[in-house]
């Protein structure tokens, strides 16, 4: 069914619920409560009410300013919780005749308030859209409010059925995709700046490049996650010769490698909800049917975490094995970097894999866990980390947050399922021979 279609049939069911429930109360200068629409909305009218009410609610809290949103998730959190008296009667219910019926029950009875409502809201016409804008609103309240992390799990907890991969729809976007599309590519592009729309066109129109999203049939329009695709003969080390003006183009036939080279989440209200590692394996696939020559699927990724994590250790270098002067040329500013002479920058660079190895292999938070957020992403969806590429990225923000160093993981469309089987279950870093090799010896 076309999505503009289905839209106005809504818009029309809520107009009409409208009017069924005497919405004229709920007109400027008569409007009722926020909360009173919410409990009115939960109390179980008809789905024609049902979404007006949804839709008044829904527009009552885009009029609200900062502080009336943080209000209303407060309100949300307090007020919208599980019906206690409900629950302790589950319970008690469940301790006397532990059967099926008493732990359904149970199940029912322990939901927050909250996810039913939300589910209501849902329905009004553009609901999901709005409910994603809300989470992203309360998202920013959360450092300063811990509290209403119980809100979030709710959301996270609904938004990971509603976006789930069967209702996700995979579109290519090409340089003839409507505008209003390519212009949210620029706008949520989010590891490497597209400064205009020649470099739009740059990364979308030649035989040798390719830029797959996913959409969700509630959010016409609204790419949800975008990878952008280089097609080459070898696996890239610098991230200038994918995205240089002078470039040779290649016949996309001739392209023996897929590269994964900028993975942009687009929307800030669905942080969390995992699309990425869907994405790269459906685009890998479909790669892999239109072009059967490609038989290597890599990436070439920043690793954001390295620079912050680096001088941290050298606060202590012996601790890494270092001394005093590898320190310094570690630390070393682009200006001294630059004035270096061939035999020092080889040293530097040296030093660079080196300790990006560590990070890589050996690094971990006090939980255990791979430092690097870029490589949690890759490793748990079954890559290798295959190469470290010392000068990948000198552009400034390459050089603050990683030293400039890039790194390539390969996607073995036959190692993935043990690849992350081996990360998930022991946080084991599946590498190449050649990352290994650069491991400096423990103690050293």
């Amino acid at each position: 069914m076309d999505m503009a279609f289905l839209g106005d049939l809504l818009t029309t069911v809520a107009d009409r619920g409208r009017a069924l429930i005497n919405f004229e109360r709920f007109s400027s200068g008569r409007r009722e409560p926020l909360a009173k629409l919410c409990e009115h909305l939960l109390s179980g009218r008809g789905e024609a009410s049902g979404m007006a009410l949804a839709q008044a609610v829904l527009e009552e809290w885009e009029r609200l300013d900062p502080a009336g949103r943080l209000g209303f998730f407060r309100m949300l959190q307090e007020r919208f919780g599980p019906d206690h008296d409900r629950l302790e009667a589950a319970i008690a219910r469940y301790r006397e005749a532990p059967d099926a019926s008493a732990v359904s029950e149970l199940h029912l009875a322990s939901e927050p308030r909250r996810q039913e409502l939300f589910r209501r809201l849902n329905l009004a016409p553009g609901g999901t859209h709005v409910l994603v804008r809300m989470r992203e609103s309360l998202l920013r309240e959360l450092e300063t409010e811990p509290g209403l992390s119980v809100v979030d799990a709710d959301f996270r907890h609904l938004f990971a059925s509603w976006f789930n991969r069967g209702f996700l729809v995979l579109r290519r976007i090409d340089w003839h995709t409507p505008a209003n599309v390519l212009e949210k590519i620029i706008r949520y592009e989010a590891v490497h700046t597209i400064e205009d729309w020649d470099e739009l066109r740059r990364r979308l129109e030649p035989a040798d490049r390719r830029c797959f999203a996913f959409f969700h049939p509630q959010l016409v329009d609204e790419p949800l996650i975008f990878v952008e695709v280089a097609l080459t003969g070898e696996i890239p080390r610098r991230i200038d010769d994918l995205l240089s003006e002078q470039r040779e183009i290649l016949p996309a036939s001739a392209a023996t490698t897929a590269v994964f080279y900028s993975i942009s989440n687009c929307q800030e209200g669905l942080r969390g909800i995992s699309f990425g590692n869907f994405l790269i394996k459906q685009v890998a696939e479909d790669l892999k049917r239109e072009l059967p020559g490609l038989d290597v699927f890599v990436t070439l990724s920043p690793v954001p975490g390295f620079a912050r994590w680096l001088a941290r250790e050298l606060a202590e270098p012996a601790a890494l094995g270092l001394g005093n002067e590898e320190a310094a040329a570690l630390m070393a500013k682009p200006a001294e970097v630059a004035a270096l002479d061939e035999a020092g920058r080889a040293r530097r660079d040296k030093l660079l894999g080196q300790m990006m190895a560590q990070y890589m292999l050996r690094a971990r938070t006090g939980s255990g866990r791979v430092i690097d957020p870029v490589a949690r992403f890759h490793l748990g969806n079954g890559a290798r980390l295959e190469r470290i590429n010392v000068g990948g990225n000198l552009a400034e923000r390459g050089l603050r947050e990683s030293h400039g160093v890039m790194v390539n993981y390969r996607y073995d469309l036959a190692d993935i399922e043990a690849n992350h089987e081996a990360f998930a279950s022991r946080s084991t870093v599946v590498a190449s021979s050649s990352v290994k090799k650069l491991l400096r010896p423990a103690g050293a």
